[in-house]
């Protein structure tokens, strides 16, 4: 079952439902920040059913293809610098045995990405919006905003280990027919 025309064959069809959510950000572009998370956990499947090395190609090529595709480049750039190869880097950061140096590391990855992702669109983009309202609601609105948002990455992070458990336990099952 691990040959190369599933590889090809299931890497193609994530590929596609990934571009797809990214292309939904423009239709809905409330979603903006929702799709890209569902695009990225779809390549936990990847990971998953062949191995992290092919689901970080899956993510290279959706990357590259959401830049086309994605009318909200803004969408398209938290994909690539974060949801997208955040369910592939979390399998080896939860290979260290400890629970506190598992989150801190997980931290640092999403703050370093958060950050990034943030400079980019302020600085390359020029998209200035976000810098202004922070600076209108004082010095301290943006330090606020990092540690609401490391929440929310939390919540992320352990939504991500419940579909990956959907998938294995409940949705593969009904799809090949086989018990876990």
């Amino acid at each position: 079952m691990k040959n190369i025309s599933y590889r090809v064959a299931l890497g193609g069809i994530v590929s596609a439902l990934c571009l797809f959510a990214m292309f939904l950000t423009g239709v809905f572009p409330v979603l903006y920040l929702v799709l890209p998370m569902i695009a990225g956990s779809l390549i936990t499947i990847i990971s998953t059913e062949i191995n992290p090395k092919w689901a970080f190609l899956t993510y290279v090529s959706v990357s590259i293809a959401s830049l086309f595709v994605t009318f909200d480049k803004e969408a398209a750039l938290i994909f690539i610098l974060f949801f997208g190869h955040y369910p592939i880097l979390k399998e080896f950061i939860e290979k260290i045995k400890l629970r506190i140096p598992q989150y801190i590391l997980k931290l640092v990855v999403y703050n370093f990405c958060i950050i990034l992702n943030f400079n980019i669109t302020l600085y390359i983009f020029g998209i200035t919006e976000m810098y202004d309202e922070f600076r209108e609601l004082g010095k301290y609105a943006l330090w606020i905003f990092l540690a609401f948002t490391n929440i929310i990455f939390l919540l992320y992070d352990y939504s991500l280990s419940g579909c990956k458990i959907m998938y294995v336990k409940w949705l593969k099952p009904k799809i090949t027919g086989k018990k876990h």
